[in-house]
């Protein structure tokens, strides 16, 4: 069973390591993504491969009549239910779109991406910095990990945290511009 203290790797390594076409492509997507290694990649490849696994196998018994094809119709729309709850798929997606899936689809739904892509950080590392010191919010509740899956719904309530600094300097940069305005 394994020690619970120990974590197990939550990720598979490439099978061939010097492959040049494949590291240069990843190198660019850490650095769009601002990633802190490969591990961090590979980690949401692992994630992509299993739900892309578990739409073929849907797929596989959807057609088979009976109590089996029901079932996997049932279990293939909590998938997609799912998928699209993240926000990595779009409304009335199907088995094949999950197939049709990037690892790029993941990655934007990670928290670092979402602050960086709102505004309120000028740049992926600063989004990175910004989280990990504990400046960043969701709902309320102070979120330190960079790679935190972001919903739909609660790509709206992303703020800063309320005992940030940058909270309060937000704070006071609107009070500036209203007061601005009323004269």
């Amino acid at each position: 069973m394994g020690d619970p203290r120990r974590h197990r790797k939550k990720y598979l390594t490439p099978p061939r390591p010097w492959d040049k076409v494949r590291l240069e492509r990843e190198v660019q997507v850490v650095i769009k993504y601002g990633l802190r290694n490969k591990r961090e990649l590979w980690r949401f490849q692992n994630i992509l491969r299993k739900y892309r696994r578990v739409a073929r196998d849907l797929l596989a018994k959807v057609d088979l009549p009976g109590k089996e094809g029901e079932y996997a119709k049932a279990k293939a729309q909590m998938v997609i239910k799912k998928l699209i709850r993240i926000g990595v798929l779009k409304e009335n997606a199907t088995l094949d779109d999950i197939l049709n899936l990037g690892v790029e689809d993941f990655l934007e739904r990670r928290l670092q991406t979402v602050v960086y892509r709102q505004g309120l950080a000028n740049t992926i590392k600063q989004a990175r910095q910004l989280i990990v010191h504990g400046h960043i919010a969701v709902d309320g509740r102070r979120v330190t990990s960079p790679s935190y899956i972001v919903e739909r719904d609660e790509e709206s309530r992303i703020m800063y945290y309320a005992n940030s600094p940058f909270a309060k300097k937000e704070l006071v940069v609107k009070a500036g511009n209203e007061a601005y305005k009323g004269t």
